[in-house]
């Protein structure tokens, strides 16, 4: 059994790969780390654990130590001094922050005002949309796991930006997303008085995800690539959904996308594209590894709409996490996650 360690385990991407990870049949998670928390038992911090584990929070060293591979779910700054750590120990790294998700120092700087404190290894990461890297993730020791929101996007822009269809400078993306993308901290928007029977965007124009977007779609597309990316947070606890709009350059077919769509991921266990006339919804994703994508025009039909659906927590987060380990391993891809949606 490969040994998994999880840093930063009280949080809701800890806590999230942990009951995931926990009914994987191939691996056994052998230590968690957690400063707010160290030497308690993850099941007084969540009760859903209680007889599941009885693991203690420990240092982040000692799960390096004791681990093959090592998820860090931290916040930005703190994952590089560890993931050097692990390969220096030639361990595997899955980074759940953007430590490494921007291949520029000076974007990094930019956006999340430091800079990188182990530059060298930068080199090495691979940024991990298994639909986009699968081929680089196999041969990779260090992982940048993507954030919620750009998977969404990148998902539903993919087929259009390999095969040209687009134009690049005028793409907008409308997402929204349940509370727990915000993490476990409190604070003053996702506190319930202030959440609860309101819909309102945050960040407007200043999203840090903005950079990771752009550059992976532009890698995508060969060129450069402009988004406009306007987040809203919903009063739930999970989900996203993004309706993204974007101009062909030239006049299209819908079924003729509809196909192209449909080819493109057919082979891909997560992405499933919805037969036109359907629409995409949180629900449908809800507690699963899976995007769903649904494809409209506007009335004019000189406008294609995409909306793309997934479980922040899961394909956002820690499934897409596993899902990098699975092919790391070796393991079938869609091992530990084949999860089903809620009917109701």
């Amino acid at each position: 059994m490969v040994k998994i360690g999880i840093i930063g385990a009280t949080g809701y991407v800890g806590a999230e790969l942990l009951r995931l990870l926990l009914s994987h049949p191939k691996v056994e998670v052998a230590a968690l780390s957690s400063v707010s928390f160290e030497g308690q038992e993850i099941s007084n911090i969540y009760k859903n654990f209680l007889s599941k584990t009885n693991l203690i929070c420990e240092s982040a060293h000692d799960v390096v130590e004791k681990c093959d591979v090592i998820f860090t779910a931290l916040p930005h700054g703190l994952s590089e001094d560890i993931a050097k750590k692990a390969l220096d120990n030639k361990k595997v790294c899955i980074d759940m922050g953007a430590d490494f998700r921007l291949s520029s120092e000076k974007e990094y700087e930019k956006w999340y005002g430091k800079k990188f404190t182990q530059p060298e290894i930068h080199t090495e990461s691979v940024y991990g949309l298994p639909e986009l890297n699968r081929n680089k993730i196999k041969e990779c020791s260090l992982i940048a796991n993507p954030g919620c929101y750009p998977t969404t996007i990148e998902l539903g822009l993919m087929p259009l930006l390999k095969n040209s269809l687009i134009k690049l400078d005028n793409i907008i993306c409308d997402s929204k997303s349940g509370t727990t993308g915000a993490g476990r901290g409190l604070t003053l928007n996702t506190h319930f008085p202030e959440e609860n029977e309101t819909f309102a965007p945050y960040k407007v124009g200043a999203h840090r995800h903005t950079p990771e977007i752009e550059e992976t779609l532009s890698v995508m597309a060969e060129d450069k690539v402009n988004v406009t990316f306007t987040p809203h947070l919903l009063p739930i606890n999970r989900g996203i959904v993004s309706t993204i709009y974007c101009i062909p350059r030239d006049k299209v077919n819908l079924e003729e996308i509809h196909k192209l769509y449909t080819e493109f991921y057919k082979d891909e266990r997560f992405v499933n594209v919805l037969p036109l006339g359907d629409t995409a919804s949180i629900k449908n994703v809800r507690l699963t590894n899976d995007c769903h994508i649904s494809l409209h025009l506007n009335h004019r039909e000189d406008q294609i709409i995409i909306i793309s659906t997934i479980d922040n927590m899961i394909k956002g987060a820690a499934g897409q996490a596993i899902q990098n380990m699975n092919i790391i391993l070796g393991f079938n891809e869609a091992e530990g996650l084949n999860l089903i949606a809620p009917a109701f």
